[in-house]
C-alpha cells in the first residue's frame, strides 16, 4: 500500500510511520509533507496514494483547503488534536479519523476499515469524497476549533492529557504550566496569549497576567479589596488568585453562561 503523510509535526510524522511499520509492514511511505501548498503541488504532480494520512491543522492553513485547489481521489484518514462535533461529521461521512496522540490499535482499526471498504467496493477505495461531503468539509473548516487535548513531556515519555483533566494554566518564570485536576503540573509549549486563542472562551477564562482558569476550577469567590474578587481554586495554589477590578464584570458575566 502507497501511503502520503500530510502532517506539520515532526514527531507525530515519526510516530506514524513507527505505527504504520508494525500494523501494516508492506506499507510504502510515499513522502510527508507539512503544508497546504506542498500538498497540493504533489498531488497534482504524482498518481493518487492508495491512502492519505492527513492533519486537519497545517502550517500554511487547514487541510480542507487542499481539496479547493485539487481534486483528492484517495481516501483520506484524518489524523486530529480537536475531538469535538467535526469528528462526528467524519464519522457519518465514511471518513475516518485518527485522535492524537495515535494509539496503535486505533491505527489497526482504521486500516482494517479501510480493507473492508475496499472488500465491499470491488477492490477500489477512491473517491470516497463526493461533493455533498466535501462541502460539509469546507463549512466545517470555517468554524473555530479549540484544542481539546495537550501533550507534555514526562522524562522520556510524551503523556497526552484531555480537557477533562485540566484544571488550570500559570505562568511562572518564563514557563508555563499545565495543572491536572489531580494537582500534577506540566511544563507545555505555550504561552497564555496562545492557550486564549486555542481554548474554548466558554470553558477558560484569563483571570489576570499570570493565571488561565477552567470554570470548573473554581472552589470559592470572594470580594477582596478596591473592587477586586479573590478567587480560591482546585487544586489550590501557593501564590492568591486575584481578578482585577477592570476584569471583575466580564468574569462575572462569563460565570454566569
Amino acid at each position: 500500500m502507497r501511503i502520503l503523510i500530510i502532517e506539520d509535526e515532526p514527531f507525530a510524522q515519526a510516530e506514524l510511520m513507527r505505527l504504520l511499520a508494525k500494523v501494516e509492514p508492506e506499507v510504502k511511505i510515499l513522502d510527508c509533507l507539512d503544508t497546504v501548498e506542498d500538498s497540493v503541488d504533489w498531488l497534482e504532480a504524482n498518481d493518487s496514494p492508495d491512502l492519505i494520512f492527513m492533519d486537519i491543522q497545517l502550517a500554511d492553513g487547514k487541510s480542507f483547503e487542499i481539496f479547493e485547489q485539487t481534486k483528492v481521489s484517495a481516501p483520506i484518514i484524518f489524523t486530529t488534536a480537536y475531538d469535538n462535533y467535526a469528528l462526528e461529521a467524519f464519522k457519518v461521512n465514511t471518513i475516518g479519523y485518527l485522535l492524537k496522540p495515535v494509539k496503535e490499535a486505533e491505527l489497526k482499526a482504521a486500516m482494517d476499515k479501510l480493507k473492508n471498504m475496499r472488500s465491499s467496493l470491488g477492490g477500489k477505495a477512491g473517491d470516497l469524497l463526493d461533493e455533498q461531503k466535501l462541502e460539509k468539509l469546507l463549512k466545517l473548516s470555517e468554524k473555530p476549533e479549540y484544542k481539546t487535548r495537550f501533550i507534555a513531556k514526562v522524562g522520556d515519555r510524551i503523556e497526552s492529557i484531555s480537557l477533562a483533566e485540566i484544571a488550570y494554566f500559570y505562568a511562572e518564570d518564563n514557563e508555563v504550566f499545565l495543572v491536572r485536576a489531580d494537582a500534577k503540573r506540566f511544563i507545555i509549549e505555550y504561552t497564555l496569549e496562545q492557550l486564549g486563542n486555542l481554548l474554548d472562551p466558554k470553558l477558560f477564562f484569563r483571570i489576570n497576567r499570570s493565571f488561565l482558569i477552567k470554570i470548573d476550577s473554581i472552589a470559592k469567590v470572594s470580594k477582596y479589596f478596591n473592587s477586586r474578587l479573590l478567587l480560591e481554586l482546585k487544586p489550590k495554589t501557593e501564590q492568591e488568585t486575584i481578578i482585577s477590578r477592570a476584569k471583575v464584570s466580564a468574569f462575572l458575566e462569563w460565570m454566569d453562561g
